[in-house]
């Protein structure tokens, strides 16, 4: 973390000073605003705490709720989440107070005595090391606590507005603030009154039953997988000897999917309650007493004598997502500008034992953030937001069909299987998938041809940028180069130097020349005058050598770049191999000849060029970023 930029601090640094919008917030929602947030779930927070980064933008997000939740039904996070938090800097403290699975274990019928149940497989849950972060169980609510302390930190000073419930919406073909939004007063005093605010973007990020979904048209596709399942967390005492670790429980009177939560007591139970013939809803009212009479069937030799349970429900597993995630028509795409969006379960829904709801529904709102902060602040053009229903409905189908083969097999009568170990060999080949690390955006203005993938084959174009360590030269730090990727709205750009020292002729020092200075350079075309020179990107190096062996005073200045009031260097930004780890340019495949890898702000990697393809640099900001007037950066 760093702070003192622009003067000592000596309170909480994370309460960042308010700027723009954020100086005197008004606390009633105002007539007019830039975004409208419908929903403050994971897709509505983490939406909102991207943009506190933007305070010349006016953001609100409403909630029909008059105050925080307080129990959440999702609560498995998955690594890339944990990798998200990072950005949003809470990612040490969340990781304190979760519980970490690090292993899964399966059970099936003994064949000895196919009326009990015995454990047949222990499995890692990371076998592969896909992330150096935790696959996590915490609270839901939780992690919106954390996003919406980070909303209300930062300078755009972003708060929900509580007791407010969306109506609906219309869109003009003009104006400032096209989107006309009738909202009602849903708790208090006024409970019942209407008003109308005007917007120049909404998104609906208001759950499955989307009230914003229907307002634009749109539906979800899809059906129900006809069976159903009881769910509950609980304290319990039981002779169950997995009780604390994750188990996928197969008997011959049903499955139960076990899930261990924070704390170090209560966990979380998906009790099979059998199929449900079409049409027959009958099930969703099923009893607690039922449910855990079931789970008791199952775990048969072992038993749960359940002492309190603070919440539980009954659901039927349905896999639906809608064609588009705003309200631009099939047939107008990229020739008319989205003015509404949905996120996260208001555009798919899907079972919850694959752990992906809640992990899903952020990355939506982390993609769309920083694109609407980029545009209605001026940065880029209007057609950086077809980007993100193009990149996001992908992702949400791939996670349907994923979520329709799990739930499957978590049905499955333990005599369909081929063999005993089919649903752990299918979990351990398929962990990447549920970590949240398949998804790799495909070519468009943002995402770069794979002409040179091969100087940084460890950093695939698409896929998110997969940290490594580096030594930091100034301070001898041993970091995750990409813990310090923040959720700022910058574009990082990862230098890898060729292999001369610092201070010598180089490809690096001649690249650094170019981008500090030349009239083409991206940092001279797209950083606006009078914002520090990192204000766009944050261009960092990693040099081939020792930390000992790089001379600091004779590293190209746009890696020491001054910044704030003061004029201070930032030394953050100048690091080297470390020798207590891997080698960084061994380990991520990159080149000895060096290169760039170009970073979006939501950590995915955008392009890899060479160090000399200058001009291939400077065209793909061109396509994603609106030229400024010269800036002073130089």
């Amino acid at each position: 973390m760093q702070f003192h930029r622009n003067g000592y601090v000596t309170r909480d640094p994370r309460i960042l000073d308010a700027a723009g919008t954020g100086i005197d917030r008004p606390e009633s929602l105002p007539d007019t605003m830039d975004v409208l947030i419908v929903g403050s779930g994971p897709a509505g927070l983490i939406l909102a705490a991207q943009l506190t980064q933007y305070p010349s933008v006016t953001t609100r997000i409403i909630e029909r709720r008059e105050k925080r939740l307080e129990i959440g039904q999702a609560d498995g996070i998955q690594a890339r989440s944990v990798e998200t938090f990072q950005a949003f800097e809470f990612a040490e403290r969340i990781i304190q107070e979760a519980f970490q699975l690090t292993a899964m274990n399966f059970w099936a019928p003994d064949p000895s005595d196919p009326s009990k149940i015995i454990r047949t497989k222990i499995t890692e849950d990371d076998p592969h090391g896909v992330s150096e972060f935790p696959h996590m169980i915490v609270n839901q609510a939780r992690v919106l606590d954390y996003f919406a302390e980070y909303a209300a930190n930062g300078p755009a000073r972003i708060r929900p507005d509580y007791g407010w419930e969306f109506v609906g919406l219309e869109v003009e073909d003009s104006g400032e603030h096209p989107v006309t939004v009738t909202l009602k007063r849903s708790t208090g005093d006024g409970a019942g009154e209407t008003r109308m605010v005007r917007a120049k973007y909404v998104v609906g990020c208001d759950g499955a039953h989307s009230a914003v979904r229907r307002a634009i048209g749109r539906q979800h596709v899809g059906k129900p997988s006809n069976h159903a399942w009881g769910v509950m967390d609980a304290l319990t005492v039981t002779d169950f000897p997995d009780i604390r670790t994750k188990c996928a429980i197969h008997s011959s009177k049903g499955s139960i999917l076990h899930i261990p939560r924070e704390g170090g007591f209560l966990y979380r139970m998906y009790v099979d309650l059998g199929e449900v013939a079409d049409g027959n809803h009958s099930v969703r009212q099923a009893t607690l007493e039922e449910i855990i009479g079931k789970a008791n069937e199952i775990l048969h030799p072992y038993t749960l004598d359940v002492r309190h349970v603070p919440w539980w429900s009954v659901y039927e597993v349905g896999h639906r997502v809608t064609d588009r995630f705003d309200d631009v028509p099939t047939d107008l795409v990229g020739t008319r500008q989205p003015r509404v969006f949905i996120a996260g379960d208001a555009c798919h829904t899907h079972s919850a034992k694959a752990g992906q709801g809640m992990n899903v529904s952020m990355q939506d709102g982390f993609n769309l953030g920083w694109k609407l902060g980029q545009v209605v602040a001026g940065r880029s053009p209007v057609s950086l937001l077809d980007t993100y229903s193009g990149e996001r409905q992908v992702v949400a189908q791939n996670l349907i069909d994923f979520d329709r083969e799990w739930s499957a097999m978590m049905a499955k009568k333990p005599e369909e299987f081929d063999s005993p170990d089919e649903l752990a060999e299918f979990y351990v080949t398929t962990a990447e998938f549920p970590a949240g690390f398949m998804t790799q955006y495909e070519r468009s203005m943002l995402t770069g041809e794979a002409t040179h993938q091969q100087l940084a084959s460890g950093f695939p174009i698409g896929k998110r940028f997969k940290s490594a360590r580096a030594m930091r030269v100034a301070d001898a730090n041993p970091v995750h180069l990409g813990h310090h990727h923040r959720a700022d709205g910058r574009w990082r750009l990862y230098a890898f130097a060729d292999a001369p020292h610092a201070g010598e002729p180089s490809a690096l020092t001649e690249w650094a020349e170019w981008l500090a200075a030349d009239a083409e350079s991206p940092v001279i075309l797209f950083t606006p005058a009078g914002d520090d020179v990192d204000s766009v990107f944050d261009v960092k190096v990693v040099y081939q050598q020792r930390y000992e062996d790089v001379d600091l005073g004779s590293v190209p200045r746009i890696f020491l770049p001054r910044v704030g009031q003061f004029g201070l260097i930032d030394y953050e930004k100048v690091y080297a191999v470390d020798p207590k780890h891997p080698d960084f340019f061994d380990e991520r495949g990159i080149d000895r000849a060096g290169c760039v890898v170009v970073v979006r702000p939501d950590q995915y990697v955008a392009h890899v060029l060479p160090l000399a393809a200058r001009e291939e640099l400077t065209q793909f900001f061109s396509g994603n970023l609106l030229r400024v007037a010269r800036s002073d950066a130089s």
